[in-house]
């Protein structure tokens, strides 16, 4: 349906739903309902228009199947971008939002990007700080050592993957130049 001033009509009448659905209408009375006075419908609305403007779309943006086109007004904060925006558009217009797949091409992005980010990082002349954005010195001094030993703490389940995650990519991309630098110093040679 699309975006109109008018309010649209009902598929049923009141009559209808109250004989197919039980206890359909219990608050149709005025006076059970504390909003009435809120949700009259004689007012002048205040729309100017009978079909909203529409906002210009630059570029192609991502819109789930289920809906015939985007609604007047969409972010654009964030276009997509490299593999992770290939993965997210996929998403989009393969697959509805009420199949799993949908979902999990999106986490697959959103996990895409968070890697791409860390290579633009390590490429750029101000790479991440490993150590401080992980919350590692918060550990020394923030009584994060006994928390772990004590046990209370919601992160012990996955604590031994940390380092994986954290140091996983620097870990890859000191090896890759190191092996970079190795074979171009061989080549010289």
């Amino acid at each position: 349906m699309p975006y109109t001033a008018q309010k649209p009509p009902r598929p049923r009448t009141a009559d209808q739903l109250r004989r197919e659905i039980p206890g359909w209408g219990v608050d149709l009375d005025p006076a059970d309902r504390p909003s009435v006075p809120r949700e009259r419908t004689d007012l002048d609305t205040g729309a100017h228009w009978d079909f909203p403007e529409r906002q210009e779309e630059r570029q192609p943006r991502e819109r789930s199947i289920e809906h015939k086109f985007l609604p007047p007004v969409f972010g654009t904060s964030i276009p997509l971008k490299g593999l992770s925006g290939k993965v997210r558009r996929l998403a989009y217009t393969r697959y509805s939002e009420a199949r799993a797949a949908h979902w999990l091409l999106l986490l697959a992005g959103d996990r895409i990007d968070a890697w791409e980010s860390h290579l633009r990082s390590l490429a750029g002349p101000r790479p991440d700080n490993p150590l401080s954005e992980t919350g590692i010195p918060a550990e020394l001094h923030g009584h994060g050592i006994t928390s772990r030993r004590e046990g209370r703490r919601a992160d012990l389940a996955h604590q031994w993957m940390d380092p994986l995650v954290v140091a996983g990519p620097w870990v890859l991309a000191v090896t890759g130049a190191a092996l970079a630098v190795r074979a171009l110093w061989r080549r010289r040679s």
